[in-house]
């Protein structure tokens, strides 16, 4: 066991459990427990944010997917840095603006209809297992590395997918909204921390990224991959150009040109239908400041993906080379490439840093996914405890009891994702893809993407939405995304497998033509207009809607009380 870096690890965890005690909600409204009273600070909303969206596929992914493909790998930043560009533009501000709970409580009260409602809250709990899933194989590859044994009778890996759960759970049951903001908000800059400290010393070392691309395009780039006998380098093949063998530094190494256009696309229309990330921005106090977050998301986000996309190819470069001074390599190597791609940045770490730096790395790493694991938590519990237990199953509840259910759902759902994740074995996917958590993490982004995104902008930007469309259009959307990815990973490598386990490009397009054609031939909801001025209109027109709305109210109750009298 790595005494040092198992109390670097602990120390972290102390942080943050430190940050949920202090900052834990006063009250217990639903207010409080799920949108932190809505008071969240601009700069504040954007640590948080981007400690729910940079989560292990972003820490351990995006670095493991460049050193395995290269260039291709790269996409995966490409794809999660643009994701928020339509955000900005398009999603943030009308959003909050709107004002409510989650997305299924937006949709639902923006058309008027239950059923609408229940339908995106079952995608969005489809949507948060499938996000779950790669966050808890991240903790067990990462314990599995860190610590190198298990508790409980329990190997490694299991203990690390239980134990970061677990933990997660308990923060996020305890400390709802508020102390899941400022604990997301204190996870990034550690990770970020982490990432520049590792960056500044490699750079320190002599690394220089286009030297480095540039030695290892001179040859063909080979994986490790395993056979009978166990594991093999293996030489990839040119996915353009079948003829060439793939180079670190040209496109083709995984995906062919159609391939890699559509995993930015599925990447990039995904984040707008993530809800973990979209229930932030309920947050906000205002539209302009959800706005104004987003830009600093942009920014903070385009930061921290440029680093991963450099240290994934300095761990390509450098740990070859290592090798030969550090024994402990070559049980994670062969012929100097690491087996589990997603322990780049770790043992980049402990090769500059000793044991402290593979604490630092590592603690990064669960902190990564810690964060993501809580958000996710926080939008489920949203979901079953505002718009399920609170409106159908005990309307009449008091706010503590919607509390209590919504803590009782983080649990249920903690445990059905760390059940699916032990029932992986990471090792038998590594040398399929390049790399098993930012490819599980895709398959969410495209069911967010296509059963959601298409839908939402519509709600938003076009008046003619009805109840029936969006829930055609949902359903559509997210039974063609995991049918399409579930038929494209049993197939070989083609230009069609690429398009399949990255639907959004072919799915969305449909997905919102359904939703048109459906909502075309039915009723839209009697109050479009008041919805347009709440999304849309000035601070002006809304408060006129509001001072409208009061009126109308008002002359409601004095005819009822002109009625009473002359009874």
């Amino acid at each position: 066991m790595n005494t040092t870096s198992l109390a670097t690890l602990l120390a972290v965890l102390a942080v943050v459990v430190g940050v949920s005690v202090v900052m834990r909600p006063r009250g217990s409204s639903t207010l409080d427990f799920y949108l932190a009273g809505q008071k969240v600070g601009i700069v504040t909303n954007a640590w948080a944010i981007c400690g729910d969206y940079l989560s292990a596929a972003s820490f351990l992914g995006v670095a493991a997917a460049v050193y395995v493909s290269g260039l291709d790998g790269a996409w995966y930043a490409v794809g999660f840095a643009a994701g928020f560009v339509p955000v900005l533009l398009f999603v943030a501000a009308p959003l909050r603006r709107y004002g409510e709970f989650s997305i299924p409580d937006f949709l639902g009260r923006r058309l008027g209809s239950e059923r609408v409602r229940l339908v995106a809250v079952a995608v969005v709990q489809l949507v948060i297992l499938s996000y779950l899933i790669p966050q808890s194989v991240g903790g067990g590859i990462t314990w599995q590395l860190l610590v190198g044994e298990g508790f409980f009778g329990l190997s490694p890996y299991a203990t690390g997918v239980l134990l970061s759960t677990a933990v997660v759970a308990a923060i996020v049951a305890f400390g709802g909204m508020r102390g899941t903001t400022w604990n997301q908000a204190v996870q990034f800059l550690l990770l970020l921390v982490a990432l520049v400290w590792l960056a500044a010393v490699v750079i320190g070392e002599g690394f220089r990224y286009g030297d480095a691309v540039d030695a290892l395009s001179a040859e063909p780039l080979a994986n490790p991959s395993r056979d009978a006998d166990g594991w093999v380098l293996q030489e990839e093949v040119n996915r353009i150009d079948g003829a060439q063998p793939a180079t670190f530094g040209e496109p083709g190494a995984r995906y062919g040109r159609l391939g890699q256009f559509a995993l930015v696309v599925t990447l990039a229309m995904g984040t707008a239908g993530l809800p973990h990330v979209m229930n932030r921005y309920f947050t906000s106090p205002t539209g302009k400041a959800a706005r104004t977050t987003t830009v600093w998301v942009l920014a903070l986000a385009g930061m921290f993906y440029a680093l991963a996309v450099m240290l994934g190819t300095a761990a390509r470069a450098l740990i070859p080379d290592a090798v030969a001074d550090h024994p402990w390599l070559e049980d994670l190597t062969v012929e100097g490439v690491l087996t589990v791609p997603e322990h780049a940045l770790p043992v980049l770490g402990r090769i500059f840093g000793g044991e402290a730096g593979l604490g630092v790395v590592a603690a990064g790493a669960l902190v990564a996914l810690m964060s993501t694991i809580a958000g996710l938590l926080l939008a489920s519990a949203a979901t079953w405890g505002h718009d399920v237990y609170e409106r159908h199953i005990n309307p009449r509840a008091t706010q503590r009891q919607a509390v209590t259910a919504g803590r009782a759902t983080t649990l249920v759902a903690a445990c059905a994702a760390a059940v699916l994740a032990l029932a992986l074995r990471p090792e038998a996917f590594a040398p399929a893809m390049p790399s098993l958590v930012a490819t599980m993490v895709t398959w969410a982004f495209a069911i967010a993407g296509c059963a959601f995104t298409p839908v939402f902008a519509l709600a938003i930007w076009w008046r003619g939405t009805t109840a029936s469309g969006a829930t055609a259009g949902m359903i559509t959307g997210a039974v063609l995304a995991v049918v399409m990815f579930t038929t494209g990973n049993s197939l070989a490598p083609s230009a069609l497998k690429e398009l399949l386990v990255t639907p959004t490009f072919v799915a969305a397009p449909i997905a919102a033509a359904v939703t048109v054609l459906v909502s075309r031939r039915t009723e839209p909801p009697p109050d479009v207009d008041a919805a347009w001025v709440r999304m849309h209109g000035t601070a002006a027109d809304r408060q006129a809607e509001r001072l409208a709305r009061l009126t109308v109210a008002g002359r409601r109750t004095e005819r009822r009380g002109g009625r009473r009298a002359q009874r």
